[in-house]
């Protein structure tokens, strides 16, 4: 008993300093954002906290860029990406674990072979793809090229195939129509999965740098991410550390958030192999 509870013991502490270790940065953000322009220039040897707390930083974040402009891109930016990969992404799953049709197995080969490809190569080519159509600084421009995920339509595929396929059989016995089928009966069973799938484009798209980096370089169409660039630049500048940590918070807010909400969401999807029958 005494080894187990020190075998306890030790793996307690190592995951409490692993926590604090990965919690660290966060605080450290979090208190240089409240930290007077003044009171941060004038420590020698960085304090680990602050008895005269600001706020000031957070205003400067609103007025000396626009900020509630990039909130806004981000957020059409990131809806719209999102919805229009769902509306891909599950009737392709479906169509790949319930349809037989010719050249399944090899058409779904091919897509699988499509995630062995860099990512810089197929940002070239969207890129020159989306430049000659004349879609550079447009949201449509920065959409297109998500909309879909060939790691999703897996991961659903995977899932939809746990679901026993006589129940889809005795469905099209009923008279039941594949669409019905797939929002009546899949969509709910793989619920935990495709709020999954959502949380992560989510996530994807709120943190997208490259590629809305490369496609626009109007400030009309900048997202927060490549917004903390311009914030550096133009805005705070390189020695106003405190104004851009107080950016990077409101900018981290809303994901945090998101997973406070969903946690248990998305620790359901991502342990779940699929649903048994």
């Amino acid at each position: 008993m005494t080894r187990e509870k020190t075998g306890k013991i030790l793996i307690y502490a190592f995951l409490i300093i692993w926590a604090l270790m990965v919690l660290f940065p966060f605080y450290w953000m979090i208190l240089t954002s409240v930290k007077g322009y003044g009171a941060y220039n004038s420590e020698y040897i960085p304090k680990f906290f602050t008895l005269d707390p600001t706020l000031k930083n957070y205003a400067d974040a609103f007025t000396a860029v626009p900020l509630a402009k990039y909130f806004a891109n981000t957020v059409i930016f990131t809806l719209v990406t999102t919805a229009a990969m769902l509306v891909v992404i599950i009737p392709a799953a479906f169509a790949f674990s319930r349809l037989d049709f010719p050249g399944k197995n090899l058409l779904f080969t091919a897509f699988l072979a499509l995630m062995m490809i860099p990512n810089e190569l197929v940002i070239i080519t969207n890129f020159q793809t989306i430049t000659n159509a004349g879609l550079r600084n447009t949201f449509t421009g920065l959409i297109l090229p998500s909309v879909t995920s060939v790691f999703y339509i897996y991961l659903l595929k995977e899932n939809f195939e746990q679901i026993p396929e006589n129940l889809y059989k005795a469905a099209k016995v009923d008279g039941t129509s594949d669409f019905r089928y797939l929002t009546k009966v899949m969509m709910p069973i793989c619920r935990p999965t495709i709020i999954t799938v959502t949380i992560l484009k989510v996530i994807e798209c709120w943190n997208s740098y490259v590629w809305p980096r490369l496609i626009t370089d109007d400030e009309a169409y900048f997202l927060v991410s490549n917004g903390i660039q311009e914030i550096r630049e133009n805005g705070f500048g390189r020695e106003n550390i405190p104004a851009m940590m107080a950016a990077v918070v409101v900018i981290s807010v809303p994901l945090i958030i998101l997973f406070l909400i969903f946690h248990k969401k998305i620790m359901e999807g991502v342990s779940r192999g699929g649903t048994k029958g």
